[in-house]
């Protein structure tokens, strides 16, 4: 059974079949606007292109305009119920907040994600201590309340967690998920000791899964001919074909999430070169054993040792500056 498309992805459904119905039409924005007696001129734009809750009342008046009648407008007037039903779709996570909501609805009645995650471990990999660290560093950034969209850590990691239970073992066709993940977000800035051991054990153990395929990118690893990618990001594809593949940029303050086809090859192209530099899913399986065991013997370093200088000033050459023969 194809899993249930969330409302974000329904309200992008509403919008492509009235922006199609209005040029089947040959009628202008313009002209639609002073058809149905908005005042605003933007209010169509949105519900075009999805950005909006959509009014049943709104669209019937565009569906009239439009002569839409019969099976399709029975159609459109239920994907407007679910497109607005958030409270209903939400039933099924057990927590939820509103910095977390976009993601989950794109993941949502999608049939496969590829991530690509340059400095951190995808929110829907990480352990519950990764994710505390992450979101605790964060919030140090917050200096308006005004502009503090999150809720407590320990609510936010309970929302991405369950984020993890509805997405990764979602009844027996759970979604295809593949990442690549730099090395760098499993170095040691990435947390305490423990806790980057943590995430290694558990990215193995989410690695053998049969939907799960990861890959680490290591440091000093060529991509493409020096190809640096400028940012992480996520790809989302859906199971019914008219939900357009999506590409979310996740960003300090604001989100990107584009449709755009071009854009979307792009960055399909982007992952494929990323997944032919990476170590193979086996490699992978081996280079986190390896870690995670080398995070185990590794004695703890304290923060004074990890910032002290290698070698003494006074064994460098005050007129080269170069290091010196002790």
């Amino acid at each position: 059974m194809p899993p249930q498309p969330s409302p974000i992805l329904r309200r992008r459904r509403l919008g492509t079949e009235l922006r199609r119905l209005r040029e089947q039409a040959r009628l202008t924005g313009d002209q639609v606007i002073e058809a149905v007696g908005w005042a605003s001129a933007s209010k169509l734009s949105r519900l075009e292109n999805g950005r909006s809750r959509p009014d049943l009342k709104d669209v019937l008046d565009l569906l009239d305009l439009y002569r839409v009648t019969g099976p399709l407008r029975d159609e459109l007037a239920t994907i407007v119920g679910e497109a607005g039903d958030i409270r209903g779709w939400l039933r099924s996570y057990q927590v939820m907040t509103p910095r977390q909501q976009v993601f989950a609805e794109l993941e949502a009645g999608c049939v496969e994600i590829r991530e690509y995650s340059p400095v951190v471990v995808p929110g829907l990999l990480q352990t519950k201590e990764y994710a505390k660290t992450r979101i605790l560093s964060s919030r140090k950034l917050v200096t308006d309340p005004e502009h503090d969209d999150t809720e407590d850590a320990e609510t936010e990691v309970a929302a991405r967690m369950s984020r993890q239970q509805a997405l990764l073992t979602r009844g027996t066709e759970p979604p295809r998920y593949s990442a690549v993940i730099e090395e760098a977000a499993l170095g040691s800035r990435a947390g305490p000791r423990n806790v980057v051991r943590g995430q290694l054990v558990q990215l193995r153990r989410l690695a053998q899964m049969p939907n799960v395929t990861l890959q680490v990118l290591l440091s000093e690893t060529t991509i493409a001919d020096w190809y640096l990618p400028h940012t992480g990001f996520s790809l989302y594809r859906f199971a019914e074909p008219q939900d357009p593949e999506t590409l979310a940029i996740e960003g300090q303050c604001k989100n990107l999430i584009l449709t755009d086809p071009y854009e979307i090859s792009t960055y399909n192209t982007i992952f494929e070169w990323l997944q032919g530099a990476a170590l193979s899913p086996d490699e992978t399986l081996a280079w986190l054993a390896d870690t995670a065991a080398q995070r185990s013997s590794r004695p703890a370093r304290s923060p004074a040792a990890v910032r002290a200088p290698a070698v003494p000033p006074t064994q460098r050459s005050r007129r080269t500056g170069r290091l010196t023969e002790q």
